[in-house]
C-alpha cells in the first residue's frame, strides 16, 4: 500500500513536543505520514519569546504562513492546552483561514481535561490517541469522542470527566 501523506500545522504546548513525535510515529507505523508545519521553540529562543524580544505580531504572521501551507491542523490536547493563550490563538487563525481543525487527546490521558474554548467551538472532529481514530478525522470522517474513544458530544462545555 502506498504511503498516505498529510500537509499539516499541529498546535500545542511546547512541554507536549513528545506528543507531536508520538503522533507522527504512531501514523508512520500505520502508513500515513505527516508533514509537520508546527514551530517548535528551542530553549534558547524561549527565553527571547517569553522576554518580548520577539514581537506577536511577528509570531502571528510566522504562524499563518505555517497554517496557509497545511491543509490541517491538529490541536494535542494535554492538561494544560486549554490554559494556552498561542493554542487558542492557533486554533482562531485555523478557522479564519478555513482549515478543518481536529483536536487530538493527548496518549494516557485519564484525568479531568478541559477542551481550549476555540476548539470548542471551532472543531471538525475532537478524537481519542488511536491511529484508526486519527486517520479517519485526517480523512474527514467528523468524530467527538472522549481521551478513551467513547463518543462525546460535538459541544459539552468545555471540559470531560474520564
Amino acid at each position: 500500500m502506498a504511503e498516505k501523506i498529510k500537509n499539516v500545522f499541529v498546535s500545542h504546548h511546547h512541554k507536549d513536543d513528545s506528543s507531536v513525535d508520538g503522533l507522527t510515529g504512531m501514523l508512520r507505523g500505520k502508513n500515513y505520514r505527516l508533514r509537520n508545519s508546527s514551530i517548535r521553540v528551542k530553549p534558547e529562543n524561549e527565553e527571547r519569546i517569553d522576554k518580548k524580544k520577539v514581537s506577536d505580531r511577528t509570531i502571528q504572521r510566522l504562524l499563518r504562513m505555517k497554517m496557509r501551507w497545511a491543509s490541517q491542523v491538529i490541536v494535542v490536547i494535554g492538561k494544560e492546552t486549554h490554559q494556552r493563550s498561542w493554542v487558542n490563538w492557533e486554533i482562531e487563525a485555523a478557522h479564519k483561514l478555513g482549515k478543518p481543525i481536529i483536536g487530538v487527546y493527548e496518549r494516557g490521558l485519564r484525568d479531568q481535561v478541559e477542551i481550549p474554548e476555540n476548539l470548542e467551538k471551532h472543531a471538525t472532529s475532537i478524537v481519542g490517541w488511536t491511529s484508526d481514530s486519527v486517520i479517519q478525522a485526517l480523512e474527514g470522517k467528523v468524530r467527538f469522542q472522549k481521551p478513551d474513544g467513547s463518543p462525546r458530544p460535538k459541544n459539552s462545555g468545555g471540559s470531560i470527566q474520564c
